[in-house]
């Protein structure tokens, strides 16, 4: 256990591996995480996430970003923050940190908060949000008597993982259970990185605490064991034990503040491209962040110019995320003591200052107004509940009657490695159905459920 009485830098990483003994293979090319790294990228999971919707319609003759593409560029935005609060944590407590918690932060971190990056959206199910919210609307709404069958065989947070379904957990779950299965064993560090929510399902989504840690889930009732271990070698404060509710551990917040950057202005891009927003629109939202900054005369000089007004969104683009990045660093080591009490509940981009968070503000509600509510994207997050929905119907009634012929069939459908059996249980068979499903792409489903449906009748290959 931790011997701080508080989170601290020397004990908050370590190589130990998931499902792994063996400490001292270390690799002198490569280091524990970017090994990591490498895993999560030449793995399946990563790959699929090339088709599964970010906010608009894929594929198309103008590119949007997908999940793929926006994990990519979130995790450049990660390695810089890594880089550079890594370097001043190293700087300020040279004399409290030994050398290989120096070299850590000064080389390793980058690494780790890089590789959670690219991990962050491995749980996201087909559709984007409305994917989660539809596996949620399901469980809530099962029959009478699908429902008193499943609160007499779960227990209320096995319950809860379904009605309450979150893609991060999700993807903790891939991360740990599933990863481990496929020989995949990732870092401790690199886990806790993506943590975002450190609490079980039954105790998530609770906004009345103001605990920025269990806004949501972070992961299902399988995993328990898994975060229970990860804790204890990184010294996580429990925050109450009862609820498997722990402090969030402090480069969860560098992985958020990546996606929070990247997320906002990325969507802009996209919606410029798709002629949703005008240059003029996009310049109005984007030029103010740089008044009274070194760079305002360079970028306005550019944005006057003839340059190609793609090129100077992607000008514009690039000097925020370095703004943004810089400040989010400065706000990181401002609030270090309360990263490492656990009393932080809010995220970095909302520690920045007050004309930057009106901004940013701004791009929110054009986003919402605009972006999200946006015909096209409305129509997939519908077409997201009924795909989902109905393959969720077909399979999970296969698992809750096993004898009918037509369960047998679906049955066949699902890949061994989701391990549905009859001798699991309802718990375990159902989290299997829904992994296959989660760990879709959006033209996959689509496709299956015209298939099973009898919308589309397949034809021989």
């Amino acid at each position: 256990m931790n011997k701080f009485p508080n989170m601290h830098w020397q004990t908050l990483f370590s190589n130990k591996r998931f499902g792994s003994r063996n400490l001292k293979n270390v690799d002198e090319i490569r280091g524990e995480y970017l090994r990591d790294y490498d895993r999560l990228i030449f793995s399946s999971q990563f790959r699929r996430l090339q088709n599964k919707t970010q906010v608009f319609p894929l594929p198309g003759a103008i590119f949007v970003h997908n999940r793929l593409t926006h994990s990519l560029e979130v995790a450049s935005v990660g390695r810089s923050l890594g880089r550079a609060v890594g370097e001043q944590i190293a700087q300020k407590h040279a004399a409290t940190l030994d050398q290989n918690a120096i070299d850590f932060y000064r080389f390793g971190l980058a690494d780790v908060v890089q590789t959670a990056c690219i991990a962050h959206d491995i749980g996201n199910p087909p559709f984007g949000h409305s994917g989660e919210k539809a596996i949620r609307q399901f469980f809530r709404e099962l029959p009478e008597s699908t429902h008193k069958r499943f609160e007499a065989e779960l227990s209320p947070n096995q319950l809860a993982d379904f009605q309450h379904f979150e893609g991060n957990a999700n993807a903790f779950r891939i991360l740990t259970s599933i990863f481990i299965q496929n020989g995949l064993k990732l870092t401790y560090t690199t886990l806790a990185s993506i943590l975002k929510y450190p609490v079980k399902s039954q105790f998530g989504f609770v906004k009345k605490t103001s605990l920025i840690s269990n806004k949501k889930s972070g992961f299902f009732d399988s995993e328990i064991p898994f975060v229970e271990s990860m804790a204890q070698e990184l010294g996580l404060i429990a925050l109450d034990k009862t609820q498997h509710h722990f402090a969030r551990h402090p480069f969860v917040f560098l992985v958020e503040a990546a996606d929070d950057i990247c997320y906002r202005i990325i969507d802009l891009e996209d919606a410029f491209r798709l002629q949703i927003l005008g240059s003029a629109e996009t310049h109005a939202l984007l030029l103010p962040f740089f008044e009274g900054e070194s760079s305002e005369k360079y970028i306005r000089e550019k944005i006057a110019s003839d340059m190609d007004e793609k090129q100077k969104l992607s000008l514009l683009r690039a000097m925020l995320i370095n703004l943004l990045t810089k400040k989010c660093t400065e706000a990181f080591m401002q609030h270090e003591e309360a990263l490492l009490k656990g009393e932080l509940n809010q995220s970095l981009i909302d520690l920045l200052d007050d004309k930057t968070i009106a901004l940013i503000k701004k791009i929110d509600d054009i986003s919402i107004e605009k972006i999200y509510n946006h015909r096209t994207v409305i129509e997939v997050e519908i077409a997201g509940y009924d795909v989902i929905g109905g393959l969720l119907k077909e399979f999970v009634g296969a698992v809750l009657e096993p004898e009918r012929e037509k369960s047998k069939k679906l049955v066949k459908l699902v890949p061994k490695q989701f391990g549905i059996a009859k001798e699991n249980g309802l718990y375990q068979n159902v989290l299997g159905i829904t992994d296959f499903i989660s760990g879709m792409t959006d033209n996959y489903a689509v496709d299956l459920y015209r298939k099973i449906t009898g919308i589309q009748i397949p034809s021989l290959r």
